[in-house]
């Protein structure tokens, strides 16, 4: 079994992972392609190996106090002064692909910023609902906010407040792995369109700026002129990047309040009267195949007991329904 922490250049020329390296656990040892030699300010991605070269051009050969795997993470102590003490976290992403990051007590508190969430109810807004998209999949709680929740299909945006059946104010959600996707399919566009139609909209983001230049699988200058180009093109829709979910939650409230308390203000000092004049119908609730498949077997069509509804019976429903 290999004893050493082994640094060495990838000599795969193409690869976006410049470096390889070789942990002293197994038979053969871990073997790692990665960013960077040490993950001294962020996290390090790294990436599975099965081989290691026979002709490695070895940057550094480090020995090792300790070795230990714990669950799903790896320990790593070696026998040095400094940069000593790391540790490489395997995990499973959306699709079951294997993530691996080689991280430090120093930057995995950085990734996780220590501060509390505060729990005092938004100024101005004393009971606060918040409509849901109902395509919204693993959505907020805001167990912390002083909010009550309900559903609906919302015309733009994941979170929203509505007036008198007008969706007032919006906000869209994304993680950084799907604002890179629907930047780079041109979706991001469409969804800022429709932001764009309401006074009061924004995009929130799980992550921070930062990580956009640590991406991998796409150019981070492609990402970076892509946010530009949209800030310029919708300026009245921020992007706003707020480090984790947990304070993209949090902020999600307090916007989604202070456009509340605005239009208060404005309808009371008579500045809108009627709608709003930038705002959009609510869009009313898309039925669910259980309700369609109900109302059907109760007025004499044939369903089956599950899978997809026809159309025709889906046309049906909704103009029984006034849809």
């Amino acid at each position: 079994m290999p004893d050493d922490f082994v640094i060495a250049r990838n000599p795969d020329g193409d690869s976006t992972l410049p470096y390889l390296l070789r942990i002293p656990l197994g038979a053969q040892g871990v073997i790692l392609k990665a960013r960077d030699t040490w993950p001294r300010t962020a996290k390090v991605y790294c990436h599975r190996v099965d081989d290691w070269p026979v002709d490695a051009e070895v940057v550094e050969r480090v020995p090792v106090r300790s070795c230990v795997r714990r669950g799903a993470a790896i320990d790593l102590v070696l026998d040095r002064g400094r940069e000593n003490r790391s540790q490489l976290v395997f995990a499973r992403v959306r699709g079951g692909r294997q993530v691996i990051f080689w991280q430090t007590a120093r930057t995995a508190k950085q990734a996780r910023p220590a501060v509390s969430v505060p729990s005092a109810r938004a100024f101005g807004v004393p009971d606060l609902e918040i409509v849901v998209d109902s395509r919204e999949r693993y959505a907020y709680s805001f167990p912390d906010q002083q909010a009550t929740l309900t559903r609906a299909a919302l015309t733009a945006g994941d979170y929203g407040v509505v007036r008198r059946g007008t969706l007032l104010a919006s906000v869209e959600r994304k993680s950084m792995a799907d604002l890179v996707t629907s930047l780079t399919t041109g979706r991001l566009k469409y969804q800022l369109s429709e932001l764009a139609t309401l006074s009061r909209a924004a995009v929130v983001v799980e992550d921070r700026y930062s990580s956009v230049f640590r991406l991998d699988q796409v150019r981070p200058a492609v990402v970076a002129d892509g946010l530009a180009e949209c800030q310029v093109r919708w300026p009245t829709v921020p992007i706003v990047f707020a480090e984790t979910w947990k304070l993209a939650q949090e902020w999600t409230y307090r916007f989604l309040a202070a456009a509340m308390s605005g239009a208060d203000e404005e309808y009371a000092g008579g500045l809108v009267t009627g709608d709003l004049a930038q705002g959009s119908p609510l869009a009313a609730a898309s039925p669910t195949p259980g309700e369609v498949r109900a109302w059907a077997l109760a007025h004499g069509y044939q369903v089956s007991d599950r899978g997809r509804v026809r159309r025709e019976i889906v046309d049906a429903y909704l103009a029984a329904h006034g849809g």
